[in-house]
């Protein structure tokens, strides 16, 4: 990575291959065979998700991850090198990670997840010193390599943030990520206790300015250090249907963070966030069209 290079956002870890099956209905019926749309793969996976959503709202941004020298490794690389993000990869002989997508008519999902690599995979800090100190912020996906980046993250000037997903509240792989970030993104899907209080821990074990918490189509939930909580309705686009969840969060996190970067308000960058992450769910398969900044700018304008 040139050193001229001045990054706004740098990801580190989660770029991998998404097959989407759309299926008649979740769950699936107890049957021998299911006929199905034609099966479709697409570049997916969270941190690309966050990656090529700030590329596309107009942010310098690059990815490092691990891949496989295998076919799937091959079209990351060679996607990366048409869209012009700077992509830093390590090697790994278990390859490159992998999920099929069931997806139903009505947009919702169950994720098959192949994380390939094995648990405790040593990976060189050279993967991701570079884009660290380069860049104004640094998005850290939980990928079990990626706790080790932690240390140099939290050492730089950069803001951080990280996206705990469908995290529990409890699950301990996720907490390096929490306590290292400055903004903590999540889904309410698995939460077995009030997001307060989930975010109230967070702050206190942390040293987050704000936790995000995304509901789908009940909205987000907004808490920022020492403030009241905010509840940010779901957003719906005129002509724009549900017709594929993923990928959604994702977009609410680079929409989010674009326009927190740019020194917007909490709830403002929450706003554009749900814009973000409803304008995703609008195409059908994984990052296929994202929001751009001009589209963005006129659906979080004021009336």
């Amino acid at each position: 990575m040139s050193e001229d290079l001045t990054l706004d956002v740098f990801v580190i870890g989660g770029v991998g291959i998404d097959t989407i099956v759309r299926v008649p209905e979740l769950p699936l019926p107890a049957v021998e065979t299911i006929h199905v749309d034609p099966v479709e793969s697409y570049l997916g996976h969270t941190g690309h998700g966050v990656a090529l959503g700030c590329h596309s709202l107009g942010l310098q941004t690059a990815l490092a991850d691990v891949i496989g020298d295998d076919p799937e490794g091959k079209r990351i690389r060679q996607a990366y090198a048409k869209l012009g993000v700077p992509l830093t990869y390590g090697i790994h002989p278990s390859g490159t990670r992998r999920s099929v997508n069931l997806v139903s008519p009505d947009g919702s999902r169950v994720s098959l997840y192949d994380a390939r690599h094995p648990e405790g995979m040593v990976v060189t800090a050279d993967l991701w010193r570079p884009g660290v100190e380069l860049a104004r912020h640094v998005h850290v996906s939980i990928v079990d390599f990626a706790r080790q980046a932690l240390e140099d993250t939290t050492a730089a000037r950069c803001t951080v943030s990280t996206d705990l997903h469908d995290w529990d509240g409890d699950n301990e792989f996720h907490w390096d990520f929490a306590q290292a970030a400055d903004l903590v993104f999540l889904s309410t899907s698995a939460l077995t206790e009030p997001v307060e209080d989930v975010a109230g821990r967070i702050f206190k074990r942390g040293r987050a300015s704000a936790v995000i918490a995304m509901a789908g189509s009940e909205g987000s939930h907004l808490m920022v250090r020492d403030q009241d909580p905010v509840a940010v309705p779901a957003v719906e686009i005129p002509d724009r249907p549900v017709v594929d969840t993923n990928g959604a969060g994702d977009a609410y996190v680079s929409g989010f963070l674009a326009r927190w970067l740019d020194g917007a308000s909490w709830q403002d960058a929450a706003t554009a966030g749900s814009v973000a992450g409803a304008w995703a769910c609008g195409s059908p398969g994984t990052h296929t069209d994202l929001i751009p900044a001009e589209k963005l700018y006129t659906l979080t304008r004021p009336a």
